[in-house]
């Protein structure tokens, strides 16, 4: 496992910054999303490595040159970590919940390895269940797994709380203050359906985030995930995609407006 060189990653990110800087009015933090350590390795499976941990500790290193060309390059990173919850119900559905929190922890220290001497600011950290329309009834609950996100050196946690299995689990803050050091990228619309959720659900999931944290100005409003998670396999029309878009900024608006006085 080693990196090959920037030439791919200097490219889209060039390519991006064109088609920001078209754009009327102005971004005030654009990203650019990578995929992190565990979910590679929880992809293309170890046939060489003599652990697991060895394993995701070299995906690891290959990987930190790519992070840190994207904040070079002006952007925040965020790093999409679907294995933090994900893989409980697929590679580790025959096995014991501790057995995956151990797993979460690995991996964890894996990340942590790749964005090592960059700004936790620029960082920010993506967890899902996966963005597909399923059952998803036997999804790890947040509640197991948040303390050890909090492990991240990252300064954002980006969660789904729109989706109809897990728009109850802002409570979790509650119970598991957000660290000072963090933000909470909070899903508001679910990237799954589609349905235009009305500007007035948004602001009341937002504002439900905001009284669990207790502090309005550390919640951003966002997606549950994204829109088109592998090319060609998105399950939302496009047109409703900037609907839904519009809708989440008029329902931030709205949250805004009653949170931030």
């Amino acid at each position: 496992m080693r990196y090959l060189g920037p030439g791919p990653i200097d490219e889209e990110c060039a390519r991006y910054g064109r088609i920001a800087a078209e754009q009327t009015g102005s971004f005030v933090e654009p990203f650019l999303t990578a995929a992190s350590p565990g979910i590679v390795a929880a992809a293309l499976l170890n046939e060489h490595y003599p652990s697991y941990e060895a394993y995701v500790s070299a995906v690891a290193d290959a990987l930190r040159p790519e992070y840190q060309r994207i904040v070079e390059h002006g952007f925040v990173l965020q790093v999409d970590c679907p294995d933090l919850a994900m893989e409980r119900h697929t590679s580790f559905a025959d096995r014991t919940v501790d057995e995956f929190l151990r797993f979460v922890e690995t991996n964890i220290g894996a990340l942590n390895r790749a964005i090592e001497g960059l700004a936790a600011d620029r960082v920010r950290m993506h967890v899902c269940w996966g963005n597909y329309e399923a059952p998803h009834h036997l999804d790890v609950p947040l509640d197991a797994i948040l303390p050890l996100l909090y492990h991240a050196r990252v300064g954002a946690l980006v969660l789904p709380f729109a989706n109809p299995r897990h728009a109850h689990e802002w409570g979790c803050f509650r119970r598991h203050p957000l660290p000072e050091s963090m933000l909470l990228v909070a899903g508001a619309i679910d990237t799954t359906t589609n349905y235009v959720e009305h500007p007035e659900v948004i602001a009341e999931r937002i504002e439900r985030v905001a009284s669990a944290v207790g502090d309005p100005t550390r919640v951003v409003a966002g997606t549950d995930c994204g829109f088109d998670t592998a090319s060609g396999l998105g399950e939302v029309a496009e047109e409703v995609v900037w609907e839904k878009l519009r809708a989440l900024r008029a329902g931030a608006d709205l949250a805004s407006g009653r949170l931030v006085r």
